[in-house]
């Protein structure tokens, strides 16, 4: 499991390099489904904290975890 949190700065600059796809206000389910990824990643945005030009809940990241992690290690540096 990966976890991290990030401002909207950082989600922004993630997405730009590893699509996400809205998947509704209910976490996404784990088993795979027909062009999904076997791993991926969530990204939510609860109602209270979401910005503009994003919808409240949850986006899936099918992304390779291994990218995906090199991508939020950067964002430290």
């Amino acid at each position: 499991m990966l976890r991290a949190v990030l401002s909207v700065n950082e989600c922004e600059q993630v997405v730009r390099e590893h699509a996400a796809t809205y998947v509704g206000d209910a976490f996404p389910k784990v088993v795979s489904e027909e062009g999904s990824a076997d791993d991926f990643a969530v990204l939510n945005f609860p109602p209270t904290e979401t910005p503009a030009g994003w919808r409240p809940g949850y986006y899936r990241l099918d992304s390779d975890l291994t990218k995906l992690n090199e991508s939020l290690l950067a964002l430290s540096r």
